[in-house]
């Protein structure tokens, strides 16, 4: 495996650095978790809504993706809460975004807090989970149909069309086409806001191989910095993560891989320094095209 940060780790960091918890992101291919287990487990974590929704799918690869997600999310956040999987009380919000029901004591394991999000495509599942402020994840897979990445290209801004369209038709177009979708889908997930945030709204700059270069949020950003991070932890597997900056924190993440009882150790990542609007002056008098 493969696990490239758009820039070299950080050296020396401050001592408080080191007392910032960690992100937390797993990726979970389906086949970590067999059907039938998927489904005990299912029965003894999920709740009414959850095994309703699950009852609901036409297509029985679609009922094992959502089981293993779901299943992923009790697991990874009963191990951070201190609670067991069935204890955990999962809200969403009007927009439809799941938060963890805060407990008036804080949590077993220490902090009132913890954030997290899902996504999942063509077989993975990714979550991600802090204890302080808010995070998006998106994950994608290449074998996109060419038809839907041309429509997902049109949603984009004109500068971003045209850095896409400099990459040749094929592999190398597609990939820049997902990686600017996987970027805008974590950072409006990331602000509870999923599709219903226009993506010609905010704009990227990314470098040709890997990494945000600067960040234009929308008018209504209330935080302005983030950090983003791109991987492709497993070949021709896109994924992004995007957190709001706190620029007297230096967090870094841990990487997961399979379900959530497996022992390996994770991969650590020091994420990126933060990008935005309006201390980052990338947009600001450039010519140069996004």
């Amino acid at each position: 495996m493969t696990i490239t940060a758009p820039q070299p780790p950080a050296t020396g960091p401050a001592p408080h650095h080191e007392r910032v918890p960690p992100v937390k992101l797993w990726l979970c291919h389906n086949d970590a978790l067999p059907p039938a287990v998927a489904a005990i487990l299912a029965s003894h974590w999920l709740d009414e809504r959850e095994n309703q929704t699950a009852a609901r799918f036409l297509f029985e690869r679609d009922r094992r993706q959502y089981l293993v997600a779901h299943t992923l999310v009790r697991r990874a956040l009963a191990l951070e809460a201190g609670l067991a999987e069935a204890e955990l009380v999962i809200w969403r919000s009007s927009r439809g975004r799941p938060f963890l029901q805060p407990l008036p004591g804080g949590l077993p394991r220490g902090g009132g807090h913890l954030d997290f999000n899902l996504s999942h495509a063509g077989g993975y599942s990714l979550l991600g989970i802090v204890r302080t402020q808010r995070v998006g994840v998106d994950v994608e897979r290449l074998d996109r149909e060419a038809g839907a990445l041309e429509t997902i290209l049109t949603t984009f801004t004109p500068q971003e069309q045209r850095w896409a369209a400099k990459a040749p038709p094929g592999r190398r177009r597609d990939r820049r086409v997902l990686r600017l979708w996987t970027l805008k889908e974590a950072y409006s997930k990331a602000r509870g806001l999923g599709l219903g945030l226009p993506f010609d709204e905010f704009a990227f700059t990314l470098d040709d191989d890997r990494g945000v270069l600067a960040f234009q949020p929308p008018a209504d950003d209330p935080a302005g910095r983030w950090r983003f991070l791109e991987l492709e932890p497993v070949p021709d597997v896109l994924a992004a993560v995007a957190l709001p900056a706190d620029e007297n924190r230096a967090p870094h993440l841990e990487l997961h891989q399979g379900f959530p009882w497996d022992r390996t150790a994770p991969h650590t990542i020091t994420l990126p320094e933060p990008v935005g609007a309006p201390h980052d002056r990338a947009f600001e008098g450039s010519t140069t095209p996004l």
